[in-house]
């Protein structure tokens, strides 16, 4: 620290009693300003982690295998993310990760993700169910987007629906038709009923 002096003694004399005035003035105005960054940093920390969110739900969305027969879905801790769900091909849990990893801001991704088994009898009833749930004409208008939002997911003969639908109706009605379908096992309905 460089002091200049100049002027007066008696300037000098004055400054140094109105020193200890200015030095607490100046440690309150730190103290609230600091508070102020703080509170800037953690909203700055939630406006981040929400567009974190949007961005890795686009990566996953814009994935070219995803379809209907996957299920996938993502955490975001901080700059981690965890990828969860379940697909059909292997090369859709690498490019899942390599898609999220290259985010800006992503400093780790942890790969969750279960690649379903082969399976012709799984195939069939995949084709069976998609047909009996997109065929119904009260749930076909879900098939009309560039990702279907009912997923059907089938592991060892056993089903598990997957996404979201407009009513409880339509939750209950899909749940039905994958019930009738020739070999399946059991069926689970996780569909979300979001409104419009």
């Amino acid at each position: 620290m460089q002091r200049i002096l100049a002027g007066n003694p008696v300037d000098a004399l004055r400054r140094a009693k109105q020193a200890p005035w200015i030095a607490g003035t100046l440690a309150v105005l730190v103290f609230a300003s600091s508070g102020n960054v703080w509170s800037q940093q953690r909203g700055a920390s939630e406006r981040g982690r929400q567009r974190l969110e949007r961005e890795v739900r686009h990566e996953l969305v814009m994935l070219p295998l995803y379809g209907v027969f996957d299920n996938l879905a993502f955490k975001v801790d901080g700059y981690k993310v965890d990828l969860m769900g379940q697909v059909t091909r292997p090369t859709l849990k690498s490019d899942a990760e390599r898609a999220v990893q290259s985010i800006e801001g992503v400093e780790s991704v942890d790969n969750k993700i279960e690649v379903l088994p082969l399976s012709p009898n799984d195939d069939r009833i995949r084709l069976a169910v998609y047909r009996a749930i997109y065929g119904d004409s009260s749930l076909n208008r879900y098939a009309l987007r560039a990702v279907p939002t009912i997923h059907i997911i089938v592991k060892n003969g056993n089903v598990t629906l997957e996404g979201a639908v407009s009513s409880e109706a339509d939750k209950n009605v899909a749940g039905i038709r994958a019930r009738g379908v020739s070999g399946v096992f059991s069926v689970t309905n996780n569909l979300r009923v979001v409104k419009d």
